[in-house]
């Protein structure tokens, strides 16, 4: 009756070992989260200043041209 007792109380034992680690006996590892890296859109190839030397330098012919009328 004795080793029918040390038998039973080392099956609980065996039994709520495992059960402790039923689901996964490692630790839970936490993954770095995703991070999206936008870039920024593309700018024109044309600088702005040019532009405006442009409208400048149209207006001044515009001008010109009317002023000889």
């Amino acid at each position: 009756m004795r080793l029918t007792t040390t038998l039973a109380a080392a099956a609980a034992l065996a039994v709520t070992g495992f059960a402790a680690h039923a689901g996964n006996p490692e630790p839970a590892v936490m993954e770095a989260p995703v991070v999206v890296v936008e870039e920024p859109p593309a700018g024109s190839s044309i600088n702005s200043t040019y532009v405006i030397v442009g409208v400048l330098a149209a207006l001044l012919i515009a001008a010109a041209v009317n002023e000889s009328d």
